[in-house]
């Protein structure tokens, strides 16, 4: 514009254009780095408040944890690992802004001088080498790594696979096309030539979507522990009747309430006739005088740090003894083939010497006392007698099933079912063969299993413990894997009752 066959005035015009639209671009490129600076400014702001509200949301979490365990439990150590995860990353870009920040003198107000930040090469030096990455460049791009797999790693469960997906989205180190069709690495598109100020607010944002992935893993944790422990399928219907015994004729009252069983929901003090066993209330206390009677009492609960008092009160009737046999078996109403079944057999009102018992298999061992080891058959029948003060004697029969042991099922470290855990453990680990819910307490040993491992042959193994085959065919299994005990081979110790066979156990690797 300044140059060719112009006159020396318009040659002056032209320069003063020149000078008039540099001004601009300079007033414009000022205008611009404040801008970036506002927004820095307001990135750290929510980054100080996420923090505060995320220590906040991870304190509730333990807390309810510490009182209520079950969920809760598992969602806080799930947020302890996001936890160490973001501490470690958030850190990480601390020190990242503080090398954008290097000889940048604050103003006397401490803030940034903005307009003045228009340089990078503070970022240009540290983490690019001609095309590539410099060793610093390397040392960023391999912290966002860590942090997405250790993010990864922690949220396995489906209900934060969105967290996750935006995790990955977020900090993606995959190569930008630009418009121009060309390729460029992750740090060279977003830092390489920028402005200090304009870094300076990206690895502020950055911090910012690190603290938001954090706050949405506690407020995911937080809502399905909750709803879980709130669920009504840890709900019963229970029938409450004004009292416990009524006579013939006589008008039955009560009501149907929800009673939540939860092992998880345990008092921290009872006051009443009993005392507390494993989180609930045992009552024990010696029946009063004929009639109504009335229990009371209160439980104590912790929530939110204060003590909440539960009172109860509930009604029973006391009848007078009856005149008839009373039999039953110690721990369930049947007797099982194979064991010794412990019997109480007694007659009200009738000294035990004057009580005599008798059927196959039954044999007194002290005071109204006896075992009952039953032979072939679906059933036995017991005949009491009992000579009363005057002479008379009154016979009565009580008839009992018998059943058989029930199967076994399969179990890895006492636990059935389908267990996970590390190679490791499996490596260490005992075969057994557990009775669930049966009270006789038997020593079942296992002698046999076979051991199928995904895509090898079976391997059969005489014991109770993994031989060296065993050991070669678990160490080619992956993480997934599901390695199955079946045709587990028992025999019980003291009798000579086959079980029946014992249901398998599968065990995934992790």
């Amino acid at each position: 514009m300044a140059g060719g066959k112009l006159t020396p005035r318009q040659k002056m015009i032209n320069l003063m254009y020149l000078v008039f639209i540099a001004m601009l671009a300079l007033n414009m490129s000022k205008e611009v780095l404040s801008a970036f600076g506002l927004m820095n400014e307001k990135f750290e702001a929510t980054n100080a408040a996420s923090k505060m509200t995320n220590e906040q949301m991870l304190q509730v979490l333990d807390q309810k944890a510490t009182e209520a365990k079950g969920e809760f439990a598992g969602a806080a150590e799930t947020a302890h690992k996001v936890e160490a995860a973001t501490k470690k990353f958030y850190d990480f870009v601390e020190t990242c802004k503080a090398e954008t920040l290097k000889k940048v003198e604050r103003e006397k107000d401490g803030k940034l001088p903005y307009e003045q930040m228009d340089k990078g090469e503070n970022l240009d030096q540290s983490w690019f080498s001609g095309e590539g990455y410099s060793k610093r460049g390397n040392e960023v791009i391999a912290a966002i790594t860590t942090y997405k797999s250790e993010m990864a790693a922690a949220l396995s469960e489906k209900k934060y696979s969105p967290i996750l997906a935006q995790v990955n989205k977020a900090f993606d180190i995959s190569d930008v096309k630009t418009s121009e069709g060309l390729k460029l690495k992750y740090l060279s598109y977003h830092f390489k030539g920028f402005p200090a100020i304009a870094s300076l607010a990206k690895l502020s944002a950055a911090q910012s979507d690190i603290k938001k992935a954090e706050s949405d893993v506690y407020s995911a944790a937080l809502g399905k522990a909750a709803v879980q422990t709130a669920s009504y399928s840890n709900y019963q219907a229970i029938v409450v009747l004004e009292k416990n015994a009524y006579f013939q004729g006589e008008n039955v009252k009560g009501t149907v309430v929800l009673g939540r069983y939860d092992k998880n929901t345990k008092p921290t003090s009872f006051q009443g006739p009993g005392k507390l066993e494993n989180g609930q209330a045992v009552i024990s206390l010696t029946a009063g005088g004929v009639g109504e009677q009335k229990i009371n009492g209160q439980f104590t609960f912790l929530e939110d740090g204060k003590n909440i008092p539960l009172k109860f009160e509930g009604n029973y009737v006391v009848v007078p003894r009856p005149n008839s046999a009373t039999i039953s078996a110690d721990k369930m109403n049947v007797v099982y083939r194979g064991v010794v079944n412990p019997m109480t057999i007694s007659f009200a009102g009738v000294s035990d010497s004057d009580v005599s018992a008798s059927a196959p298999g039954l044999v007194k061992v002290g005071n109204g006392k006896y075992t009952m080891s039953p032979g072939s058959g679906t059933e036995v029948k017991i005949n009491v007698s009992a000579k009363l003060p005057d002479g008379k004697v009154v016979p009565d029969t009580k008839v009992f099933r018998i059943k058989n042991i029930p199967a076994p099922q399969g179990a890895i470290g006492k636990m059935t079912g389908i267990i996970k855990g590390a190679k490791s453990r499996l490596e260490a680990s005992t075969i057994t063969a557990e009775l669930l819910d049966f009270d006789f307490e038997l020593k079942i040993n296992v002698v046999q299993f076979s051991m199928k491992v995904p895509g090898q042959p079976t391997v059969v193994v005489n014991g109770n413990k993994l031989n060296a085959q065993a050991k070669a065919a678990l160490a080619r299994t992956s993480r997934g894997d599901q390695v199955t005990f079946s045709e587990i081979k028992t025999k019980i110790e003291g009798s000579s009752i086959i079980p029946k066979l014992t249901s398998p156990v599968i065990y995934e690797i992790q």
